[in-house]
């Protein structure tokens, strides 16, 4: 079990007794451990030179064992930390090579996936591997992963991967979409939201990406998609730079991330001259494109009350239409 500290069997059965002894001669060591004398002599020697051991100062012939946390663990933890290095020296080795390779074979730098199961897979994989952000495009009518099905997502936010998402408004068109993005962002997701997407995109550490090749059907329909994964590129930076694009126009997602108390009037900061922290959660949601019947459900209200919170914002910008309410919310900084 000790292999790791370099000891062999017989080292490890000589030092488990010393353990259990105030002190032992070689004699008693070769006697309770079953050894040669020689052997047990050896296996002494070797202690010794690990700091494992040593001779009593009452009895030469004697041996007594260092105490395990101060004998192994600093040796445990130094062929830990080397363990790293090289594990990080192989990294580096690895990428060079895949670099290499990508700029001989274009193999290298796209693999086509074909199949909703396979590419399932593969944006499990991606996540499971992120270390650091994962970025998403989110189209409605989903291909491989219904709204709400991606679990890797919530294992990854737990490791302290950021995700940040971009949501198409025809999204929240499905029934219970609306409560899937907002239990993410309970998790730690960052949610915007556009209009329209080009396409679906995932991309993980901005080192790999997994976006479509051909339109391909929604989940039930004959036409199964065709996707590709990128590696690093001059194709995946431009997939990063698109999204940064998108990003800068989304319209931040705000849910009662923390559950708390909804507040019940208009105006409840500045002095009544800025929306009340639900009233901004209410019109990023309504921005957004999210029906008033889905705003109410998730924010524990009635369609009246949401009806009747817009039309007061409505009033504090000085708005006619909700389409003026929005641009005045951007241009008022209400939904930073």
């Amino acid at each position: 079990m000790l292999e790791a500290a370099g000891l062999t069997d017989a080292d490890e059965a000589v030092y488990r007794l010393l353990v259990t002894l105030p002190a032992a001669s070689a004699s008693e060591v070769a006697e309770r451990c079953g050894l040669a004398p020689g052997a047990a002599g050896l296996a002494l020697d070797a202690l010794i030179a690990k700091g494992l051991a040593s001779r009593t100062d009452s009895a030469p012939y004697a041996f007594a064992a260092t105490p395990p946390d101060v004998a192994l663990l600093p040796h445990l933890q130094r062929r830990a930390e080397a363990l790293d290095q090289a594990r990080t020296a192989v990294n580096d080795l690895l990428e060079t090579y895949r670099h290499t390779r990508r700029r001989r074979d274009a193999g290298q730098l796209i693999e086509v996936i074909t199949g909703a199961d396979a590419l399932r897979q593969h944006l499990r994989r991606i996540q499971d591997a992120a270390r650091e952000e994962m970025l998403w495009f989110c189209k409605a009518q989903y291909v491989a992963m219904p709204s709400g099905s991606n679990r890797a997502e919530y294992d990854a936010l737990a490791r302290g991967v950021r995700y940040r998402v971009l949501y198409e408004r025809a999204f929240f068109d499905d029934e219970g979409a609306v409560e899937n993005v907002a239990e993410g962002a309970r998790a730690g997701e960052v949610a915007r939201s556009v209009p329209h997407l080009p396409l679906r995109l995932a991309v993980a550490d901005r080192s790999i990406a997994i976006c479509p090749l051909v339109p391909g059907g929604p989940s039930g329909s004959s036409e199964e998609p065709t996707t590709a994964l990128v590696r690093d590129s001059s194709l995946l930076e431009a997939l990063v730079a698109l999204f940064e694009r998108y990003w800068e126009d989304g319209v931040p997602l705000l849910f009662d991330t923390a559950r708390e108390p909804l507040g019940d009037a208009l105006g409840e900061g500045a002095g009544g001259a800025l929306p009340s922290a639900t009233d901004k959660r209410l019109l990023s949601l309504l921005v957004a494109g999210v029906t008033d019947k889905a705003v109410a459900s998730q924010l524990a209200l009635s369609r009246r009350t949401v009806q009747r919170r817009v039309q007061a914002m409505m009033e504090l910008a000085g708005a006619a239409t909700r389409m003026q309410l929005a641009w005045q919310a951007a241009r008022r900084g209400w939904l930073d």
